[in-house]
């Protein structure tokens, strides 16, 4: 698979609620603390999921939409954000980045959210 599913997200309002809600649900355990990036979550409140088979989180905060995301590695999330918007989609967001990772978020020409994410140098 050249560009294999990497994370997932799950962002409400709510965040620790959530949290405790996919606990009781599948028994993920989280480790609590700030998302990549505060366009993703607000800081503090990012629980890395560490035993849901991908790598994943849940996290958002007041003013964050309620929604479930899944993130593409890619080589180069520009380069991948450009492409997405000339086969028609729309960029939401990024790069964003820290340090050399970034991620980036673009609806599809249907408008369903996708992120992508990889380790970038600096250009």
């Amino acid at each position: 698979m050249s560009h294999p599913v990497v994370h997932f997200e799950i962002i409400g309002s709510g965040p620790a609620a959530l949290r405790d809600y996919y606990a009781g649900l599948f028994g993920w355990e989280f480790q609590v603390g700030d998302a990549t990036t505060d366009e993703v979550s607000r800081p503090g409140e990012y629980g890395f999921v560490g035993n849901a088979g991908i790598n994943g989180g849940i996290g958002g905060g007041a003013g964050f939409t309620p929604r479930v995301l899944l993130y593409v590695g890619v080589p180069n999330v520009e380069d991948a954000l450009r492409r997405a918007e000339e086969l028609g989609g729309r960029r939401v967001m990024g790069p964003a980045r820290a340090g050399d990772f970034a991620v980036g978020q673009f609806t599809d020409p249907e408008g369903n959210l996708i992120g992508v994410a990889g380790v970038e140098e600096s250009r």
